[in-house]
């Protein structure tokens, strides 16, 4: 079993409950997938650059991802309805809890200056996302087959009802936030 889910049925569960005063086992916010996002804008212009995207996305989840593609054209970007422009992975389960404790533990201390994430960044409803600028902060990137460096958006999809409960649910988990 991971390290992580074994720290949150052990450590995180029992003291949310205590924090909360939940009544329920169900009650207690967790974590119910991670989705990581990147678009690739130069693919009019590069059509190998979604192939790269790709390659970089699936090593980095662990999974294989899935094209997106536009739903409306939009003459000033020059996109055409149906054309793909990027790619997404949804992580549940296993690799969920992989990803994230080697995005915790490995990939963003690897960040120059890092000085913690937005505790501002959650939607309103228990949700939290956030952008990285560059895939290369991800260990098993190898820096000489990487054309180009490429952001993406990574959500962090929670059951918690409040921004309070999903904010001390990731800080226990162990996410670093900014203070």
């Amino acid at each position: 079993m991971q390290r992580l889910k074994e720290k949150y049925l052990s450590e995180v569960a029992p003291a949310l409950t205590q924090t909360f005063k939940y009544t329920s086992t169900m009650q207690v916010p967790k974590i119910e997938k991670i989705v990581l996002n990147m678009g690739v804008g130069e693919v009019k212009d590069n059509a190998k650059a979604l192939d790269n995207a790709m390659r970089d996305m699936g090593i980095i989840a662990g999974q294989k991802p899935v094209a997106t593609v536009a739903s409306k054209s939009i003459a000033a970007f020059k996109l055409r309805e149906g054309m793909k422009i990027g790619c997404k992975v949804t992580l549940r389960g296993d690799n969920m809890y992989n990803f994230l404790d080697k995005l915790i533990s490995i990939s963003l201390p690897r960040v120059r200056d890092f000085r913690g994430i937005n505790p501002n960044s959650f939607d309103g409803h228990g949700n939290y996302a956030m952008g990285i600028k560059e895939q290369l902060m991800f260990p098993e990137i190898d820096y000489d087959k990487v054309d180009k460096v490429r952001g993406m958006d990574i959500i962090i999809v929670t059951t918690a009802e409040t921004d309070e409960e999903a904010f001390e649910l990731l800080k226990l988990v162990g996410m670093p936030f900014r203070k």
